[in-house]
This record gives C-alpha cells, structure tokens and sequence, in this order.
C-alpha cells in the first residue's frame, strides 16, 4: 500500500518559515514527480510545487517562487518544502503527491493535480497577520 505522510505544518507569523516533509512508503519515487499542492477555504486546488526524482529538476507556481524551496532525499523517500516570506494568503492544507511522470517536474505540467497518483493526507499550514 502506497502512503504519503506530510509534516511540518502549523502556525507560524507572516514573515516566518516553516519545512514540510513528506515521506513515501510503499513507493519508491524512482522516475517520478514528486508535487506540493495545497487548498484554501473555498479556494480550488493549487499546485505550488514539484521536483523531478531523478535529476532533481523542478518548477515553480509564480505565488511561491522565490519563497519556497523544494528539495528532496532520495535515500529517505523523503521530499521538503521550505517555506519562508509567509504571508497570511499562504494559509491552506498542504499535499503532497506522486506518481506522475518524473519529466513533468521540468515544466508547469507539474503542477496539474490529476498527473498524480498518489497523495497524502495533508497538513495545515496558517499564516497570522
């Protein structure tokens, strides 16, 4: 059984940083794109972020590009958002997800929730004003 399991998330002052983690059991991320995502309160998915598992490329949503930093640890299955510069409109749930095409991570298709498929439960991540 795949599971993705992220952490990291909580409350945190605009201005601050928070690193999520997700971790994969069940799946090894081999040629694949691993994807941020999250959701606001009456708000539409939106995908942030995505990193390619084999050679680490990655794309950025414009809302977080220069802010956030993906990352990844192979070794571990294991893939981190750092987020710095929060703002309150940064508040969601965030996702994780694979499953989609590793080269997809090098262009805004990593971005598209339904290339993925596999997702984790979420964490909330709020921003204070």
């Amino acid at each position: 059984e795949v599971q993705l399991v992220e952490s990291g998330g909580g409350l945190v002052q605009a201005g601050g940083s928070l690193r999520l983690s997700c971790t994969a059991s069940g799946f090894t991320f081999d040629d694949h794109a691993i994807g941020w995502f999250r959701q606001a309160p009456g708000k539409e998915r939106e995908g942030i972020s995505c990193i390619s598992s084999s050679d680490g490329g990655t794309y950025y949503a414009g809302s977080v590009k220069g802010r956030f930093t993906i990352s990844s640890d192979i070794a571990l299955n294991t893939v981190y958002l750092q987020m710095n510069s929060l703002k309150p409109e940064d508040t969601a749930v965030y996702y994780c997800a694979t499953g989609a095409k590793g080269a997809a991570a090098h262009t805004r298709v990593g971005l598209w929730a339904h290339e993925y498929d596999y997702w984790g439960q979420g964490t909330q991540v709020t921003v204070s004003s």
